[in-house]
């Protein structure tokens, strides 16, 4: 019986106090995101709120609109619902839609067709790629916004020449196909204003690249004012539609999907922070450089690590493996004491021949010696390491 020694048990995973000590980093920069995010939230849910509602007197809110239209005595009637706003259409009626994107397909092809039929003017604020094909068919947006603030007529619309410049140019720019259109307020070359009259009925339509002129906190600068009264103005009655996403007359909104309801801008953005994150990882995988060994946290003697291997390959009854690595480290050792090199010493071929001739021996023991079937039981285990060791000792024997 052998009596083994019990060696102090050594824990490398990481303390409670150092993985704190690892983490409170990133929990800290985590709070300090969170805590940001929250406070320009709050900073700036009070400065969207009633964002182009002629009700609403906040800086993005359009009541000075609603005022000034009603000192010239139109009238402005707030609808949230698509059958509100289609049956309120007419030819002395301007429809004015704040945000069209939020229409659905088939909200759009509706209102679009209502517009057309009634002969009054529609007026489009700040429409993109989302709603353009249907409710303005040949406008298209230029993906590149305009960054000019305030401009220039540049067109003959008499609305446009009587304003003057105005700050229509920070939103979106169009091109259009349709040849008597007004193309006014050009930024490099293209209009962030279009009036598009319909070939029926008398009406037309009115594309609005941003809603600048609408807010109450810029209507008294530049010709805001006067530009927004020409154009939501010339009918007796304005109504004034916000569409909302609880419209129950959206039947296909269930079949839109979470990217359908994102902006564009969005989804750009999310495919630039992914590229960011990529460049990011290479940029540290190369400075990583090549891998260094760690240090053990113990010194482990050699023959310890050969005992505990040999315990787990008895526990394992893995006899077969233990044969191998004695006869495989024993070829190893004695291919060099008879002149065959190492990368042959596992070929019987190469190895037997001159073991042979080196001891005057029988070649057929030393090929069961070496290349022979693993032991049947602990015992013929044994007797293969000391026969192995005897061989190794004969052939170092001058």
């Amino acid at each position: 019986m052998t009596t083994e020694a019990t060696l102090p048990a050594t824990s490398t995973a990481p303390t409670a106090r150092q993985t704190w000590t690892r983490a409170r980093g990133i929990l800290l920069a985590l709070l300090l995101l969170v805590a940001a995010a929250v406070a320009i939230a709050a900073l700036r849910s009070g400065d969207r709120h009633g964002r182009l509602d002629p009700r609403s007197a906040d800086p993005y809110g359009s009541h000075a609109v609603a005022a000034l239209l009603a000192d010239h005595g139109v009238t402005t009637r707030v609808v949230t619902t698509l059958d509100e706003a289609t049956a309120a259409a007419g030819p002395d009626t301007t429809l004015l839609v704040a945000v069209p994107d939020l229409l659905t397909d088939d909200q759009q092809s509706r209102l679009h067709t209502a517009a057309t039929a009634s002969g009054g003017r529609t007026v489009l604020v700040a429409p993109d790629v989302p709603s353009l094909g249907r409710l303005a068919p040949g406008v298209t947006a230029d993906p590149a916004p305009s960054f000019a603030t305030t401009l220039g007529p540049g067109c003959d619309l008499p609305a446009a020449r009587r304003a003057g410049a105005a700050e229509t140019g920070d939103g979106i720019r169009y091109s259009t196909t349709a040849r008597d259109a007004d193309s006014c307020y050009p930024s490099d070359g293209l209009p962030t204003l279009l009036r598009i009259p319909q070939s029926t009925k008398g009406g037309d339509t009115v594309v609005l690249g941003s809603p600048g002129i609408l807010y109450n906190d810029r209507l008294d600068q530049q010709g805001n004012a006067s530009l927004a009264l020409q154009l939501l103005g010339s009918r007796a009655h304005l109504v004034w539609y916000l569409p909302s996403l609880s419209d129950a007359s959206a039947p296909d909104t269930g079949r839109r999907s979470f990217f359908d309801l994102l902006p564009s801008g969005w989804l750009w953005g999310t495919l630039q922070l992914f590229v960011a994150a990529a460049l990011a990882a290479l940029w540290r995988a190369r400075r990583l450089g090549p891998l260094v060994p760690e240090k053990l946290p113990v010194a482990i003697r050699a023959s310890e690590t050969v005992e505990g291997r040999a315990r787990l390959y008895r526990k394992a009854n893995a006899r077969d493996r233990a044969a191998t690595a004695l006869r495989s480290t024993t070829r190893t050792r004695l291919a060099p004491l008879v002149g065959i090199p190492v990368t042959q010493a596992h070929a019987p071929e190469a190895l037997l021949p001159a073991l042979s001739a080196h001891l005057h021996g029988d070649g057929q023991s030393l090929h069961d010696l070496l290349f022979g079937p693993p032991p049947g039981d602990d015992a013929a285990l044994v007797s293969l390491a000391d026969r192995l060791d005897a061989l190794e000792r004969e052939v170092r024997r001058p």
